[in-house]
């Protein structure tokens, strides 16, 4: 009998592509309990405004919000990755004044993973390019369409 394989679902911050630049990007895995990781299934995760904090040689993933019924929605989660990658990627941040923001959240072989990336933040003029490119290509898809 041949296993039923799952989809998995990507939870993306929209937000934090608009707002920064990604220059680097790393897969880590998450310590959740069961309530938060059949939150995760159920797409009830909210990530914009949330960030990466390395405190101690640790890190943790701050103001996340996973949708479960019993204890803290919003509390401080531990991210899992190696000593060397931690020391990296702080070691950038501290140096360039760049910000570690996670990219989106999905389901690997039954596990919670988390992209994060090395970013830097955009400036005003930069995205007022974005949303002139954005309505320019909606404009020629709407052409092209009529």
């Amino acid at each position: 009998m041949a296993k039923k394989q799952r989809k998995s679902k990507n939870l993306i911050n929209k937000k934090a592509s608009f707002d920064y630049q990604f220059l680097e990007s790393l897969e880590t895995g998450l310590v959740l309990t069961g309530e938060e990781i059949k939150a995760i299934r159920a797409n009830k995760v909210n990530l914009s405004g949330s960030h990466i904090k390395i405190i101690g040689g640790e890190a943790f993933w701050v103001g996340g919000i996973i949708n479960v019924v019993i204890g803290d929605q919003q509390r401080t989660r531990k991210l899992l990755m190696h000593k060397e990658e931690i020391q990296r990627i702080s070691g950038k941040s501290e140096e360039k004044g760049l910000t570690i923001i996670p990219k989106k959240i999905y389901l690997k072989h039954g596990k919670a993973k988390l992209e994060i990336a090395l970013s830097r933040g955009k400036k005003l003029h930069d995205k007022r390019e974005e949303i002139k490119k954005r309505d320019l290509e909606r404009d020629a898809a709407r052409s092209i369409k009529y």
